[in-house]
């Protein structure tokens, strides 16, 4: 193996604002892997509130640079096992190894990945386009500005139904929300029926990661699905999500990879659950990844590429919702950089 990376900040379209905060920039780690000539390349966008910064994932990458591009590669499955014991604090990074190893198999193999994995793309979700938490003016406006047939609204603020009011009010498509953990139970219960009466297809993690009584109770009374975010970040939360969510939000940077994310789907079917692939503002080497998984998935939220201002890739491309890929072989993307924006600038 032969590894490169590049570190970016990636401005957005809009600032973006979730419960949690707000930001201009995203900032990423593209990586490259080379094998018998094949370059393969992946992503982890780093995220604040779980204290991976880009330069954290510099410095466990050259602390192991060595034993990285030893590996003799066989498959990615063995390559992830092996990543994941040397990186066993940084799934950010063991996520975009990893993809970038698939990326490598399905070129070796001379098939995109969803047709290696003989994935029906017929069937794939739509995907939905994000709006973040403004003044309901504002959120409108962004709204007018996409047309699109599914939004996720954030929400979070004493504002929710009035904002999500506002949207209803100048749109027929699907709304879904989105709130972060920001509620409390007493606050969901409220919402909930609301959101309902507005139209609202799902509600998104309501209540604090950890509050598995108040999401039991929630589960029992709730009259729209519930998917869990910040409550299902690893393999092992899958089980743990049964009884107090209808479906789980799986976001690749955090579970480590498309390896185990394969099989939290598999997981989740097994549980009668429902399944969504999110994003973390990926550029569209991130997004691809996803996208070779939308035949397996019920919902999809990887409009990354379509919030920030400057893209990293091509090979994916969004039509009012509904994604097509290259048709070239693994991920299928062609990655171009924009080394004028690199966090080093």
């Amino acid at each position: 193996m032969k590894l490169q990376y590049w570190p970016y900040s990636l401005k957005f379209r809009h600032p973006f604002t979730i419960s949690k905060g707000t930001k201009t920039h995203q900032p990423t780690l593209i990586v490259e892997l080379e094998h018998m000539g094949i370059k393969g390349y992946g992503e982890a966008p780093a995220i604040t509130y779980y204290n991976i910064p880009v330069e954290k994932m510099i410095a466990d990458l050259e602390s192991k640079r060595q034993l990285v591009e030893k590996f003799a590669f066989t498959d990615p499955e063995r390559y992830w096992h092996y990543l994941h014991h040397l990186f066993p604090q940084n799934n950010f990074l063991v996520c975009a190894l990893d993809i970038a190893a698939w990326d490598i198999w399905g070129q070796l193999k001379k098939q995109p990945l969803y047709e290696l994995w003989k994935g029906d793309v017929s069937r794939n979700p739509i995907c939905d386009y994000t709006i973040g938490i403004d003044t309901a003016e504002k959120m409108v406006a962004k709204m007018k500005e996409k047309p699109w047939p599914i939004y996720k609204i954030k929400v979070g603020t004493a504002e929710d139904i009035a904002n999500v009011k506002a949207l209803r009010a100048n749109t027929d498509a699907v709304l879904r929300v989105d709130a972060n953990a920001a509620w409390e139970l007493e606050t969901a219960l409220q919402i909930i029926p609301q959101l309902k009466e507005l139209g609202v297809e799902l509600v998104e993690q309501p209540l604090a990661k950890d509050n598995w009584d108040g999401m039991k109770q929630l589960y029992r009374q709730s009259v729209l699905p519930l998917f869990a975010d910040e409550a299902c970040v690893l393999e092992q939360d899958v089980e743990k999500c049964k009884d107090h969510f209808h479906g789980i939000n799986i976001k690749l940077t955090k579970c480590s990879g498309i390896t185990p994310a394969r099989r939290m789907i598999k997981k989740a079917r097994e549980l009668d659950m429902q399944v969504m692939i999110g994003c973390m503002n990926e550029s569209t080497v991130g997004a691809a990844a996803i996208a070779h998984l939308l035949p397996f998935i019920d919902h999809v939220d990887m409009d990354g590429p379509l919030l920030l201002e400057d893209d990293l890739a091509t090979g994916i491309s969004y039509d009012f919702g509904k994604i097509s890929y290259s048709g070239e072989a693994g991920l299928g993307i062609d990655y171009k950089g924009l080394f004028h924006k690199q966090i080093s600038d």
